[in-house]
């Protein structure tokens, strides 16, 4: 996302586009991929309240709340593209509010990865994190990327 300074992410994150909604896909490859051709879409605002049930020293990862919301709602998948817009809509979001926050830093991407695309990056995620007693490790040398370490161990299930 870009100038996010200048959006009001609270409005998108309320915002449910016609969502909640099943989709049927004809695209071979994606049904392969997916396991299915019922595609679910959640609103952002249902990212949200997932997202506030981590506790603190939990993690959670984008694919289980899919994962959760497909099984939810009688679907083979949920959207993937939307499901990564609207994690960082609701970590937008609980930055622009003074009350009910989100601990948007416990939702992690996949094989425990940080997201660079929370509000201030990567290094404010990494600070919650280890705050919160986590270990941050970082891989690669020239496309450095950071990981939660043994994050399997910290899983929160819904």
């Amino acid at each position: 996302m870009a100038n996010e300074q200048n959006k009001d992410f609270n409005v998108m994150l309320h915002n449910n586009k016609d969502m909640p909604k099943i989709q049927i896909i004809n695209d071979e490859k994606s049904i392969e991929k997916y396991g299915g051709e019922r595609m679910y879409f959640a609103p952002p605002i249902d990212y949200d309240r997932v997202m506030k049930t981590v506790p603190l020293g939990k993690v959670i990862m984008v694919g289980q709340i899919r994962d959760y919301f497909a099984k939810a709602n009688n679907a083979d998948f949920t959207d993937p593209i939307t499901a990564g817009i609207f994690v960082s809509i609701a970590a937008w979001a609980s930055e622009q509010r003074d009350d009910d926050k989100t601990p948007y830093w416990r939702t992690l991407k996949a094989d425990g990865e940080l997201n660079q695309k929370y509000p201030c990056g990567i290094e404010v995620q990494k600070e919650n994190l280890e705050a919160e007693g986590h270990i941050v490790v970082q891989r690669g040398r020239s496309n450095i990327r950071y990981y939660v370490k043994n994050y399997r161990d910290s899983l929160y299930q819904l």
